[in-house]
């Protein structure tokens, strides 16, 4: 009789392991593509624009724009989300802030966690 009771519960906990389980993704876990920068506009001043062409760029929801970084995409200055004049999947354009470094340096584009390659752009004063 015990044998007819337990094998039972044995096959529902088995099934139980195999169903599939309710999960919510953060941004980091549904980017799977990394970044690619293409090509970015000449160097621009403090209040110009600067354009940033690529794939897979995300949207401003999940990504940012980092500049001032060294060639390995670290440190630098990550535009604030009110510089940002339209975002799409292949195209950013930017208002440098006022508060933006001067001179050369690197630009990423991180989305996701997921780093872009980089480019190198200037802003001049």
């Amino acid at each position: 009789m015990l044998r007819f009771f337990v094998a039972p519960l044995l096959f529902a906990g088995v099934l139980a392991s195999c169903a599939p389980r309710q999960q919510t993704q953060t941004a980091e876990q549904m980017v799977t593509v990394t970044p690619m920068l293409v090509k970015v506009s000449e160097a621009a001043a403090r209040g110009g624009k600067v354009t940033i062409q690529g794939r897979f760029l995300g949207g401003p929801g999940i990504g940012k724009v980092r500049l001032g970084a060294n060639e390995t995409g670290q440190g630098g200055f990550i535009f604030p989300a009110s510089a940002v004049v339209s975002w799409t999947d292949t195209e950013i354009v930017l208002t440098i802030p006022s508060d933006a470094p001067v001179g050369g340096s690197w630009l990423f584009v991180e989305v996701g966690g997921k780093q872009s390659t980089g480019l190198p752009y200037s802003v001049s004063q």
